[in-house]
């Protein structure tokens, strides 16, 4: 047990230095080569965050643990929203461009409406599964994401920032350092909260929306915070938005087409939480002072899920 928690302390140090590095690396490769923040918080940044799940989803389906890959996507991008949002619009008002949101946060909305009707085949009967057939079309719908995001680059004008220049060997090298040091970390933790959680009897279901979502998402959480204190809004959401939209089209498509996921209905009132948070940022972003998370906001995001986090986990005890 104190192997353990000193390899998930080692684990967080990498995910806190990893995070910097990435950070300071995909901002000065926008300013580089004059492409927004915005678009490489919802590209190179997000990728990265979101290789922990990608990591994880993979063991979990090769060996079959459906709840685990479930409880990863869906818990990840609930942290995400609530959790890492919450915290970062906390240090700093979160202020967005028009693109997002009118654009990527409504995309992140209709993935996740999406990935709700095809998990349940949409008749909400059970059983249900999600097929290869329909991994191959969330793959083909994130190319069209990925497509999205690249013309923008092209037509969304660059954010002025005081980054001072890198030359390009250090702009790759802090990147993948950065990335090396997500992935090293997010194992570590994980791996080593799973197996704590294990010896300590809780569900399989529940390990997989706390633990291993909160383990693999604080690449996204470091990463964030991180953005919020450099006053880099567009890092900080896009980093979110962006690994929301991987995580449910790329991740979990990449996971069904593996081997097929078999569906717990129980997920779905995580799915409703997710849509309902999803739709309050929006609701946010247009509404009070506009394209701005402001504080008060930012709380009850996070006061919201903490509150039903220890809900799930009173359910258990």
């Amino acid at each position: 047990m104190v192997i353990q928690t000193l390899l998930v302390l080692v684990g967080f140090a990498c995910l806190v230095f990893g995070a910097n590095w990435l950070v300071d690396g995909a901002s000065s490769l926008a300013k580089k080569y004059n492409v927004s923040d915005l678009a490489i918080g919802l590209t190179i940044v997000a990728f990265g965050t979101s290789a922990p799940e990608l990591v994880v989803n993979i063991v979990g389906s090769v060996n079959g643990y459906s709840d685990i890959v479930l409880g990863n996507i869906v818990g990840s991008n609930n942290f995400n929203l609530f959790i890492i949002l919450g915290i970062a619009g906390l240090i700093l008002p979160i202020k967005v461009q028009s693109s997002t949101a009118w654009k990527e946060i409504p995309i992140s909305f209709f993935v996740a409406v999406l990935m709700l009707f095809l998990i349940n085949d949409f008749s909400f009967s059970e059983p249900s599964s999600l097929s290869r057939v329909e991994g191959i079309i969330m793959l083909l719908l994130f190319l069209l994401f990925l497509y999205y995001v690249f013309t923008q680059m092209k037509s969304d004008p660059n954010i002025q920032s005081d980054i001072v220049p890198k030359s390009t060997p250090k702009i790759w090298g802090l990147i993948a350092i950065g990335l090396s040091g997500l992935i090293i970390g997010g194992q570590l933790v994980v791996t080593n909260a799973v197996n704590v959680a294990n010896s300590l009897g809780v569900s399989e279901k529940i390990i997989g929306l706390t633990i291993v979502a909160a383990g693999t998402s604080l690449p996204e959480l470091v990463t964030s915070i991180v953005a919020a204190t450099k006053k880099n809004s567009d890092i900080a959401i896009g980093n979110v938005v962006g690994s929301n939209i991987f995580n449910i089209l790329l991740i979990l498509s990449i996971s069904s087409i593996i081997k097929p996921i078999e569906y717990n209905p129980k997920f779905n009132l995580d799915l409703y939480i997710l849509i309902g948070g999803t739709v309050f940022l929006l609701i946010a972003m247009v509404t009070g002072k506009r394209k701005k998370l402001d504080r008060w906001e930012a709380g009850l995001l996070l006061a919201f899920y903490l509150s039903y986090t220890v809900f799930l986990v009173m359910k258990e005890i």
